[in-house]
């Protein structure tokens, strides 16, 4: 939705005096009694909830003096009930459970808290590199990770070995061996999510591109290997070696995976348990799963990183209470109860040590994605490029447009969101 002149305006006061309030460049209230109230807004997912509501509680017990205020809000809803509430400067949380793509925006707007050197960054040289760097904008850190993920590709073994073919190392291996896949099985090789935009990624990194060059402020999707990409994706669909839709691919997708209708599908973490719902691995058949990096292109493999992070409201009147539950929930000890219980993927090093942690099922399948993630441009305007991104793919996919056309169409959306970029 586009704000008007007015309420562009008021937004830009109010994360002003937010910012005079809260971020002080790091030195917010680091010392002082841990005491008081913190309001706690959680993004995680139903089956993940209950868990994030025990380990805050656990908090309290560390910090008798501490109440926090859990309230659980569905990620579809958060990203705009945190602007509403924090540019009304009424109702904002004082921790809030971040998607990374958020952070860069919401701090460009002045409703975080800067935690370069408060309690908040504990052991900061532990977290991964790529996690780490979502929580900085223009030098300053404004959150800390707390869980990472990226794409990988779900695979059924029983399809493969029926096919007799191995899992696809690149995109035009998956392509030579779909008629064989068919032939023997009935199946086709790949559900390609054609629908949400940031599946577009990984066909990005593998022709060796990237949205922009954020150094140089130079768009890039519209260049050869972003042509290249929707060309990749088209002669996928066209030659019969995937199947697409233009609407609801997480649903359509899942289910085609569970019901063994396609071989292959690139998919995240988070839908490991729903995959094992379907006939295909459920019960005995648990382990028919198997999980791969997503296949490279003609230049490289990649996949987008994404996953959580925890920041600070700039304008919480706790501040050192706040950054105290910070350091506790992204620490190393919450971080291998989460992967134990929820088989999470940790942001820190030292958790991947853990022998608990390295025989969890699903880092044992997604770490070596992750090691692999690709960091994407962490701006202020990051989430506003998928629209564009959308567009494009449904256009080639659906709309008969061309993957040169949708390139550059698409570069030439990011240059009007992107005024100073060329």
């Amino acid at each position: 939705m586009r704000r008007g002149i007015g309420a562009t305006a008021l937004v830009a006061t109010l994360a002003l005096a937010a910012t005079a309030c809260g971020d002080d460049g790091g030195s917010g209230e680091q010392s002082g009694k841990v005491e008081g109230t913190v309001t706690y807004w959680d993004t995680s997912n139903d089956g993940e909830k209950g868990t994030y509501k025990k380990i805050a509680e656990d908090f309290e017990k560390k910090h008798p003096k501490v109440d926090v205020k859990y309230v659980h809000v569905n990620f579809g809803d958060a990203n705009q009930k945190f602007k509403n509430a924090a540019g009304g400067n009424s109702g904002a949380p004082d921790v809030m459970r971040t998607e990374v793509a958020w952070v860069a925006d919401f701090a460009n707007l002045g409703y975080l808290q800067a935690l370069d050197g408060t309690p908040a960054l504990d052991n900061e040289s532990d977290y991964l590199e790529t996690a780490a760097g979502s929580g900085k904008f223009k030098g300053k850190t404004y959150a800390a990770p707390q869980v990472t993920d990226t794409l990988g590709l779900f695979y059924n073994k029983r399809l493969l070995k029926e096919a007799g073919v191995e899992v696809p190392k690149s995109f035009a291996d998956l392509k030579k061996n779909a008629k064989k896949i068919k032939d023997k099985t009935g199946a086709t090789a790949l559900y390609l999510r054609g629908d949400d935009p940031y599946w577009f990624l990984p066909y990005l990194y593998g022709e060796g591109g990237d949205l922009l060059d954020t150094k140089a402020k130079k768009v890039t999707v519209d260049e050869k290997p972003g042509e290249k990409a929707l060309a990749s994706m088209k002669d996928l669909v066209d030659s019969k070696a995937a199947i697409t839709d233009s609407s609801d691919g997480q649903e359509n997708g899942i289910k085609a995976f569970q019901e063994g209708k396609v071989a292959m599908i690139v998919d995240g973490p988070w839908d490991i348990a729903l995959a094992r719902q379907g006939k295909e691995f459920k019960g005995d058949k648990k382990d028919n799963l198997g999980v791969a990096p997503v296949p490279a292109g003609s230049k490289a493999q990649g996949s987008p990183q994404g996953g959580w992070n925890l920041s600070v409201y700039a304008g919480s009147k706790n501040l050192r209470a706040s950054q105290e539950f910070v350091k506790y929930m992204s620490s190393a000890a919450v971080q291998k109860r989460t992967t134990e219980e929820l088989s999470l993927l940790p942001t820190r090093k030292s958790v991947y040590d853990e022998p608990s942690v390295k025989k969890n099922e699903m880092v044992e399948f997604f770490r070596p994605a992750v090691e692999k993630a690709v960091q994407r441009p962490w701006i202020a305007q990051g989430n506003s490029l998928f629209e564009p991104i959308r567009v494009g793919v449904d256009g080639v996919l659906a709309g008969g447009k061309s993957p040169s056309a949708a390139a550059k169409k698409t570069g030439d959306e990011f240059r009007k969101l992107l005024k100073d970029y060329k």
